[in-house]
């Protein structure tokens, strides 16, 4: 080998192995291929203790290597995101008004009802604004908004957690976000624009003054009643300039922010309670960051805003229609507020041209042409209704008001006004539902005998004794349901729901559809006379369900809705059964027996089968008639409201009427109305399933005896007939022999009872003389007739006319009180 070669290096770190301490077995094993004596161990670990491996339940706990490096990969992650999001989120343009369009409302047929959407917006300076409306803001929506950042993380997450919980939708922006979303963004709730929100408010705060961003924000908020920005809102409510707003007017139109329509107290004065809350919030609000001393609270009192002036183009009922979709749009979460003005929308409604027409035309008829300038009391009267279709719950008529340019409130939706007697069917309903019992254990059908003695005391009620007083103190003594349902009759009624239990009364009444939250509503007897505000539309849905044999589908006024061509996904309207037929079908037969015989009779005028409740609130204040047949349900009622102060007003000798009743004008416009909408339509019998015992007369027995109180004479409003069964007359006993005694008070001029009763003979019983209105004289029991007018009526071979009340035991009733036409009562079909 010469001295230019080298021999071969071996490997770094490689030593000759000694092989002296091996044994022969190991002579073979080469560096590397890992033999070791026994407790050795090779590599970098030799001469060090292997950590044990993690058993049992101490595999799941991380180690401290493990949560180390997931939070600095979360961190790093959002540091990222955080860089990447900031440089490429860029500010856009602004969300020019001149892009704004109309909503545009059609018929079913297609015909358009109306158009709105004009934006109305007066951009004004942070300075023409007073620093105390400025301050009524903050402390309504953000009263850190100088000090905190563009954005807060820690309300927005509070904000969908809450959201996420049930806690209600809550919005976690700051003011700086909301402007964000207002002047350049939508209102969209997407995770994309809370994103693109997010860094735009960030670069915003960083290149734009707070003062510019709230100068901004309230030019660009939405104040309810068309009004965009805060000089707009000032004038729509106040009829003023935002620079001659008080403080506790920019207080109002500061809580309007949280939701602009509802807290409206002249649109929606049942809301006042909650308006005037958030109201005290934010002044107190201002108290507590001291821009206002205590004193100056104190000192403020609740600014009522100013009417409506709605524009031009929804006059008549236009007006009333739109804001009731609209309504019906937001509240059922098919389209924001926000996002409905800003327009674009072309949605079909439920009604029908031909009906709404109609609706107008009886409403003149009946009403608006009896008004008089001459009778004060004329210029109160205020008319409201709704009709629905019962079998798919659509909306078809609707009447709000005169004139939605004169009078803003829609009468057919504000819930203020009690429904009076006409929620004393839901009583029943509830009674047979529920299979309730008197207080004595008698099942409740139409045919249980009540007392129906005026200022009865209510028996089985724990409260305040109650004794309701029946409509013009009249007493009527033991009575059929039915005939106290005919006549009204508060005594048995508030009994009933005592019987039945109020807590089953209001929760038959939610399931018929009165909204859970109506008020007044209360957990006792008085429950039965109708003391509850819903609305006439809340009403109709109600009737709607017992005329659809007690299904019921949540009401809807939207056919369809698009934009740009798209379609928007409207709710379920799928109808469920929210009470039994037989409880639905059962207050049905006894609401034809009103319309045939009873306090509802002017509805007969509609030419249709009918059934039907009157109405009359506390100090006639408002009258009402609900009704329906087969194929149609409506509501119409009368209402006093003073123009000026839009305070409640009685109706006494409204129209030229002594009193204003259910039976009077509303009555007459429901028949005009319902003869005119089911014009050309096949008139229909309602195909009724009832309560077991329902249809059968009581006993001679039970029969309720003269209602009248001592002195009146039998059958003036009550009248009562055997008819052609053995039995009973007024004053004596028939049973094949003698019948004796018997004098009818009130008045005999000549008229002696004469005749032969089962080969028996009739005497002493004197019958007869003018008795308001007729003459009674006498007649055969088993065999022969009984006969005489009553109140204008006749009665003959059992067949009793205006009995208004009487019990028929065989015979067959027929007609109506005090003269009324000779129309066969209907027999429901079990």
């Amino acid at each position: 080998m010469s001295d230019d070669e080298q021999p071969p290096r071996p490997p770094q770190g490689w030593a000759p192995r000694d092989l002296s301490a091996t044994g022969p077995d190991d002579a073979s094993a080469a560096p590397g291929d890992g033999a070791q004596g026994p407790g050795e161990e090779t590599g970098r670990g030799k001469g060090k203790k292997k950590r044990p491996k993690r058993t049992g339940w101490r595999r799941a706990i991380p180690t401290w290597r493990m949560v180390l490096g997931t939070v600095l990969a979360v961190a790093l992650l959002l540091i990222g995101g955080f860089i990447a999001g900031y440089t490429l989120v860029h500010i856009p343009p602004a969300n020019a008004t001149a892009t704004a369009q109309s909503n545009v409302y059609l018929y079913a047929d297609g015909g358009q009802l109306a158009r709105d959407g004009e934006i109305n917006r007066e951009n004004v300076r942070l300075a023409q604004i007073p620093l105390t409306v400025q301050h009524t803001v903050l402390a309504a929506e953000d009263r850190d908004f100088y000090s905190e950042r563009a954005v807060d993380p820690k309300a927005m997450v509070r904000a969908a957690w809450n959201t996420l919980t049930g806690k209600g939708k809550q919005s976690g922006s700051t003011i700086t976000q909301q402007y964000v979303k207002n002047y350049y963004l939508g209102q969209e709730q997407t995770i994309s624009r809370k994103v693109k929100e997010f860094f735009i408010a960030i670069k915003l705060n960083r290149e734009v003054s707070k003062s510019d961003i709230l100068e901004g924000y309230l030019n660009t908020s939405y104040f309810g009643r068309n009004a965009y920005g805060i000089q707009a809102a000032a004038q729509a409510y106040y009829g003023k300039d935002i620079e001659k707003a008080t403080t506790a007017e920019g207080a109002y139109l500061a809580s309007l922010l949280n939701a602009p329509s509802a807290y409206d107290v002249v649109a929606h004065p049942e809301n006042r309670a909650k308006a005037v809350a958030r109201w005290n919030y934010v002044l107190d609000g201002m108290v507590k960051k001291k821009w206002m001393t205590p004193a100056e609270r104190a000192a403020a009192t609740f600014p009522t805003p100013g009417k409506v002036r709605p524009a031009a183009g929804m006059a008549g009922q236009r007006g009333y229609v739109v804001e009731a979709v609209k309504d019906y749009l937001t509240s059922n979460k098919i389209i924001d507020e926000n996002t409905l003005a800003k327009g674009g929308y072309r949605i079909t409604t439920t009604l029908q041209k031909a009906k709404q027409d109609a609706f107008v035309a009886a409403v003149d008829d009946k009403v608006m042409s009896q008004v008089s300038a001459d009778r004060k009391v004329d210029r109160n009267v205020r008319v409201g209704g709704a009709s629905i279709d019962p079998d798919s719950g659509k909306v078809l008529a609707m009447y709000g008001g005169i004139d939605y340019t004169k009078q803003y409130v829609n009468n057919a939706t504000r819930r203020d006004y009690q429904v009076g007697s006409t929620f004393k069917p839901f009583v029943l309903t509830s009674a047979v539902e529920n299979a309730s019992k008197t207080q004595d254990g008698r099942t409740i059908t139409p045919n249980t005998i009540y007392d129906g003695t005026n200022k009865r005391f209510v028996q089985g009620w724990s409260g305040t004794p109650y004794n309701p007083e029946n409509e013009d103190g009249k007493s009527y003594g033991p009575i059929t349901v039915r005939f106290a349902t005919d006549l009204s009759v508060n005594a048995v009624y508030a009994q009933m729901a005592m019987d039945v239990g109020p807590k089953n009364v209001r929760q038959t009444a939610v399931d018929l559809g009165i909204p859970a939250d109506t008020p007044d509503m209360p957990n006792g007897p008085s429950i039965a006379l109708g003391t509850a505000t819903a609305s006439v539309l809340d009403m109709a849905e109600a009737y709607a369900t017992l005329a659809n044999h007690g299904k019921h589908g949540t009401y809807t006024m939207v056919e369809s809705v698009t934009k740009d061509g798209e379609k928007v996904d409207l709710p379920s309207q799928d109808s469920k059964q929210a009470v039994s037929r037989e409880a639905a079908d059962t207050t049905t037969s006894i609401l034809q027996s009103v319309v045939e015989g009873g306090t509802g009779k002017k509805a007969q005028a509609a030419n249709r089968t009918a059934a039907g409740k009157t109405g009359t609130a506390e100090d006639d204040k408002a009258a009402w008639f609900a009704g329906y047949t087969p194929d149609l349900a409506t509501v119409v009622a009368v209402m006093g409201q003073d123009p000026d102060t839009a305070f409640q007003k009685p109706l006494y000798g409204a129209l030229g009427l002594d009193r204003m009743n259910g039976g009077g004008p509303p009555a007459e416009v429901w028949a005009q109305y319902t003869a005119a909408a089911l014009k050309g339509t096949e008139p229909q019998d309602f195909d009724l399933q009832l309560q077991e015992g329902a249809a059968v007369p009581p006993p001679v027995e039970t029969q309720a005896p003269n209602p009248n109180p001592p002195g009146q004479t039998q059958g003036q409003d009550q009248g009562q007939t055997q008819g052609q069964t053995q039995g009973q007359t007024q004053g004596g006993t028939t049973n094949g022999g003698t019948t004796t005694g018997g004098t009818t008070t009130g008045g005999t001029t000549g008229g002696t009872t004469g005749a032969t009763t089962n080969g028996g003979t009739t005497t002493g019983g004197t019958t007869g003389g003018p008795t308001d209105g007729g003459t009674t004289t006498g007649g055969t029991t088993d065999g022969g007739t009984t006969g005489g007018t009553t109140d204008g009526g006749t009665t003959d071979g059992g067949t009793t006319t205006g009995t208004d009340g009487g019990i028929i035991t065989g015979g067959t009733t027929t007609g109506t009180t005090a003269g009324g036409a000779n129309r066969p009562r209907r027999q429901p079909r079990a």
